[in-house]
């Protein structure tokens, strides 16, 4: 596995590799975790090549102390990344993404603005959109991959790379989970021992409405208040806990084809988001 930090080494690199075949974007910021191996994984059984990279993006943190927190070892990381199967690992400086005089973001209108964008400002998702636009044109891969935990990023991404003809496939994989139902995130170890005993009763909450679903209740309304029961009894309060359409983000009061179940808490200082999809039993 090579490892690039300035875009004119990744182009000479890309050359190389595209060459050869065809090429998988894997984007992280860092502080890697057995989903996001899932992930590169994933990316190795469609592609004869894998670009993974690490770059904890500024612009989307709405709260400096949280950027300043959030955990980075690009030793450890580069060791599981090249384990993994990486090819190549970009790891630029911020200003290599953001040279003096940027000045050009990308917005994708309404789907940003519920549940993340409305707890983390505007400028959380136009963030994410305008690093993964950068890092897509960039690399240029045939595939890239997303995890699902990120629900509403995934379905941003998909959007942009629809509306700005940008020639790659999105794909977006499972949530891998913790044996006790914790979808697994880079910011878990930063939960202290209470808060992590406490964690899982979000991935319980979202069970508990998988299961209602199966059992026939239709009204998504009825079906988050039981479930909030869940998160009340492990003193947790979320800052969402919301039924929507899983394709438009539009609020859902009655079960639909593809409903999404989106919770957003703080566990003790950590904050930690998660979700499943919905739908109607199939008739036997």
């Amino acid at each position: 596995m090579q490892t690039v930090r300035d875009s004119e080494e990744l182009t000479r690199r890309l050359a190389g590799l595209r060459r050869n075949g065809t090429i998988a974007l894997v984007p992280t910021m860092g502080a890697l975790h057995a989903g996001h191996l899932a992930l590169i994984a994933e990316a190795r059984r469609h592609a004869d090549a894998v670009v993974a990279t690490i770059f904890v993006n500024p612009t989307q943190f709405n709260d400096p102390a949280d950027l300043a927190r959030y955990p980075r070892d690009e030793m450890r990381d580069a060791e599981l990344a090249r384990a993994a199967g990486v090819d190549l690992l970009f790891a630029p400086a911020p200003e290599e993404v953001y040279p003096p005089g940027f000045a050009t973001t990308v917005e994708v209108a309404r789907l940003s603005a519920p549940l993340e964008g409305a707890m983390r400002g505007p400028e959380h998702f136009r963030g994410v959109a305008t690093v993964v636009t950068k890092l897509l044109n960039m690399v240029q891969p045939d595939d890239a991959f997303f995890g699902q935990k990120d629900a509403q990023q995934a379905l941003i991404i998909s959007r942009l790379v629809r509306d700005l003809d940008i020639p790659a496939r999105i794909e977006i994989c499972p949530t891998v989970r913790e044996a006790d139902g914790l979808a697994m995130s880079s910011r878990n170890v930063r939960l202290d021992p209470e808060s992590r005993r406490r964690a899982p009763a979000i991935a319980r909450a979202l069970h508990d409405v998988e299961a209602r679903v199966a059992a026939g209740e239709r009204d998504m309304r009825r079906v988050i208040d039981a479930a909030r029961s869940i998160l009340t009894e492990a003193r947790i309060d979320p800052e969402y806990f919301e039924a929507v359409s899983a394709d438009t983000l539009d609020p859902v009061a009655h079960l639909g084809d593809r409903t999404l179940v989106a919770i957003a808490a703080r566990v003790g200082d950590v904050r930690l988001i998660d979700n499943v999809i919905v739908s109607p039993p199939t008739a036997p």
